[in-house]
């Protein structure tokens, strides 16, 4: 993946070698009131590979202490965007919301392999032993 340079003195990093995610930090500061959302321009583009996906999550703590999460639950860079990377929280109207500084981490960004599958429509579809059992239908 490539960040496009800028001035930026918070890019995207993994915390550890063994992190899954590379972490997002707000280049500014902000509030996320009860019952409200904020987005947060991140200050920078990325050139995402083609054939993956960058995928933007919420940060567990903020969920379970903040009542905060992505306002679309997760976010999708397609590999030919090149805007800047924004994130959008939505905090719970029970919640205490959250207040961000700039270099808060707010959100974090996984890159996905995405296979390229095309669509076939068809009149019926093949049978499989689970057939049209949804909803606890396999532990029944």
């Amino acid at each position: 993946m490539i960040l496009q340079h800028t001035p930026t003195p918070y890019p995207p990093r993994k915390a550890t070698s063994g992190s899954a995610c590379w972490d997002l930090a707000s280049p500014c500061s902000g509030t996320v009131h009860p019952g409200s959302q904020r987005t947060f321009d991140l200050g920078y583009s990325v050139a995402v590979p083609e054939g993956y996906a960058l995928m933007i999550y919420s940060r567990s703590g903020h969920g379970v202490n903040a009542g905060v999460t992505l306002a679309n639950c997760v976010g999708v860079i397609d590999s030919d965007y090149r805007g800047n990377l924004m994130v959008t929280l939505r905090a719970a109207e029970d919640g205490p919301g959250l207040a961000v500084r700039p270099g808060d981490r707010i959100a974090q960004a996984m890159l996905t392999p995405v296979p390229q599958a095309t669509l076939e429509c068809v009149d019926t579809l093949p049978p499989t032993e689970r057939g049209v059992g949804g909803h606890g239908s396999t532990g029944a």
